[in-house]
């Protein structure tokens, strides 16, 4: 695996093959309708839309055919990084991923999935440059947290200085894998009750969803939850945080953010996380996800969407990639753009309906690993239609909902953050993260679709604790802080719109 992750980065960017060429099908270098409308999101991946699991189902298949291509290589797979198993809930991120070094035949050469140096620069063709430029030379190498990779013009001198304070490689993976952990496990003790509402909870929550299309995608998922008595998880709404949490956010109150302001990896950013090879190994986990509710769903041959609802039209969330109809419904027959293959003589793009099994379809499948269990915490939280059964102590059946959040000013993916304020003490009780795009600015689609919403269940809160707290929301970006006022139950909240019902 080694040798063809070092075959496919040393190829030319033109060759269909090299890592340059595939990992810039996610985002930059735009090509083909998005390469300079605002019209179109510039790269080839969806998010936010039915098509998320499926798109990049087939982006790792690419990318596997690719490694297999380097001689020798033949019989590569690609592992996933188990992001729920006890060793990466203990110690982080694997050590073939952030090693600096990695022996082959004999040679120490530098890890193949460390980074990934630019062998062709890239140009953002939507910023105003230099204002949010986020192009980067030929010879920039992809970081992650806790280092800034902003080289544009207008962010160069602040990159330099953050960069200055981290340059010992072990020190950085081990804020890294700190992080990691934190995102994943947090929890928090409230009158003497653990709660948990962390990274590892919505992986095993988003396998309960009842169905493809609220599983798929967080605008779907954001939908349902708006008016639900209980919270749906989606497949994308941990993937994001795992993206922001290697990309350069900390959990606000769980770490000590203070000294690491300024960190912006690849990760981070729709627009060049697929140029670090960290990406597959946490998307490959991603579609092991995706299989194993097809598995407990019986959908391992059948997909199934709500067809006209939120998520299931090009305009959501990111926008149309190029190839697609602005305002056009989404199918399982929705072209999966660029990728393509050859059936019975005839090439055409890959569609949901060619990649639903991945044994009979692709040809691979998934080894052991772990599978994430809701927490006792998370498993109160009252199913739709179920009267409760006498609990001793009366459980919150209510949830904290936040919409009006406008990112049409946000620089790049941002977090939101509810705290609840008990008896004086200020307590982080849950984060939704948003991978967003560098310039929301010149993209049209975002300007009809710029507001994000996030919901919070309050179910594992004695009810009586819920009625007596405040709540507050704080949105965490590159640029700082928003905040809003303390709102308590009922209360109207001037800043964003914010209910706890």
């Amino acid at each position: 695996m080694m040798r063809a992750w070092q075959g496919i980065k040393a190829l030319p960017p033109d060759d269909p093959n090299s890592f340059f060429m595939i990992g810039g099908y996610h985002g930059e270098p735009f090509r083909g309708a998005g390469w300079g409308s605002s019209a179109y999101w510039g790269g080839y991946c969806n998010h936010g839309n039915i098509l998320f699991p499926t798109w990049h189902r087939v982006y790792l298949l690419r990318l596997e055919n690719a490694l297999r291509s380097i001689p020798g290589c033949a019989d590569v797979t690609l592992p996933f990084w188990d992001e729920t198993s006890d060793e990466t809930l203990r110690k982080g991120v694997p050590w073939a991923l952030t090693n600096e070094t990695y022996k082959l035949d004999g040679i120490v050469i530098p890890n193949p999935l460390k980074s990934f140096v630019f062998n062709r620069s890239i140009r953002d063709n939507l910023s105003p440059f230099p204002d949010t430029d986020y192009s980067k030379p030929k010879g920039y190498e992809t970081v992650r947290y806790p280092l800034s990779g902003l080289v544009g013009a207008s962010d160069i001198a602040a990159t330099q200085t953050h960069n200055a304070q981290y340059q010992d490689p072990a020190t950085n993976t081990a804020f890294l894998n700190k992080n990691i952990i934190a995102w994943l496990t947090s929890q928090i003790v409230v009158n003497g009750v653990t709660v948990t509402n962390n990274v590892y909870d919505k992986y095993a929550r988003c396998l309960e969803a009842p169905n493809y299309t609220l599983f798929s995608n967080t605008t779907s998922q954001q939908e349902y939850n708006a008016t639900a008595d209980a919270p749906v998880g989606s497949l994308e709404s941990p993937h994001n945080s795992i993206h922001l949490a290697v990309g350069g956010f900390d959990l606000p109150k769980v770490m000590d953010a203070s000294p690491l302001e300024g960190a912006n990896g690849d990760m981070g950013e729709n627009d060049t996380a697929g140029l670090d090879p960290i990406f597959y190994f946490h998307h490959c986990f991603v579609d092991r996800m995706f299989w194993l509710w097809q598995q407990k769903h019986g959908a391992t041959d059948r997909l199934s969407i709500i067809a006209g609802y939120p998520g299931t039209n090009s305009v959501d969330s990111q926008g149309p990639t190029p190839g697609v109809s602005p305002n056009s419904w989404f199918t399982l027959e929705s072209p999966l753009d660029p990728f393509r293959f050859t059936a019975a003589g005839v090439e055409r793009a890959y569609s949901s309906l060619d990649c639903i099994n991945i044994e009979t379809q692709l040809g691979y499948t998934y080894g052991p690993g772990s599978v994430p269990v809701l927490s006792a915490s998370a498993l109160d939280a009252p199913k739709p239609g179920v009267a409760a059964a006498c609990p001793a102590i009366a459980m919150s059946t209510k949830m904290v909902r936040v919409a009006g959040i406008n990112r049409a000013q946000i620089r790049g993916s941002f977090l939101v953050s509810t705290f609840a304020i008990v008896d004086g003490e200020r307590h982080l009780v849950g984060t939704e993260a948003v991978l967003s795009r560098w310039n929301v600015s010149g993209c049209a689609n975002c300007q009809t679709h710029i507001e994000t919403k996030a919901v919070v269940p309050l179910h594992a809160f004695n009810a009586a604790v819920v009625d007596r707290a405040a709540f507050e929301i704080e949105v965490h970006t590159r640029d700082g802080v928003l905040k809003g006022p303390k709102v308590a139950p009922g209360a109207p909240h001037k800043r964003f719109q914010i209910e706890i019902r």
